[in-house]
């Protein structure tokens, strides 16, 4: 019974997991020390992701927002279910090794700050597929961000708005993306970021708590979504 139950689990992980072949084989655990940050982390991504089958009531069926937002809690989860099960020596999980700056090649990013431009460029991708959008694209969203402008202020910020269209409409023309993506924090700016260049250039959106804790291998999960 035991060992019958044992292939169950087997092939229940085994199934989910089956992004990559063989990303992992199946061990007997050995003795080892329970990393309660990261099982809390795993816990809080499968509690977020469970709120989505309420919020779905009564068929369950996700927008394509939601869907995204509801796997992404999923992805989240299993690779601290992963690493945690890595820790105990029960799996052994294969590094995959990727070129970033090859798979970010015909990508457009769109990101708020410079200092997030600088944390891209050190993971591997090409500046010259990164525009930094530091102001609104829309001169009405200014006086969402500071109610307090002057109307003088907004010409200047009005011609800086049209500088970051025009780079845009460069870098399409030059690297013809086949995608453009947001990457901004969850805050106001990046909202208002993510909605306007969702409006006007069908931009895919991720918005981090703190972008600048991106890793390489997020970033390849953020293309592929």
């Amino acid at each position: 019974m035991n060992n019958f139950r044992n292939e169950q689990v087997q092939n229940i992980i085994l199934k989910s997991t089956k992004k990559t072949t063989n990303s992992f084989k199946l061990k007997e655990a050995e003795e080892g020390e329970i990393d309660v940050a990261l099982f809390e982390s795993g816990l809080k991504n499968l509690i977020a992701a469970e709120e989505y089958i309420y919020k779905s009531l009564p068929n369950h069926h996700l927008d394509k927002e939601d869907a995204t937002a509801f796997t992404k809690f999923l992805i989240d989860a299993r690779e601290s279910i992963n690493e945690q099960l890595s820790n105990f020596k029960v799996i052994e999980q294969e590094v995959e090794e990727f070129d970033l700056s090859k798979l970010t090649s015909n990508i457009l990013f769109i990101t708020p700050k410079n200092n997030f431009k600088k944390s891209l460029k050190k993971l591997g991708i090409d500046v010259s597929n990164i525009v930094v959008a530091d102001m609104p694209l829309v001169i009405e969203d200014m006086k969402e961000i500071n109610p307090k402008i002057p109307d003088a202020a907004l010409k200047g910020i009005e011609k800086k708005i049209e500088h970051i269209h025009n780079d845009i409409k460069r870098k399409i023309d030059s690297i013809n993306p086949e995608k453009i993506i947001v990457l901004g924090e969850k805050d106001k700016n990046g909202e208002l970021l993510a909605k306007r260049a969702t409006e006007q250039y069908s931009a895919q959106i991720h918005l981090d708590e703190n972008l600048k804790e991106l890793t390489d291998i997020d970033i390849k999960n953020i293309i592929e979504q």
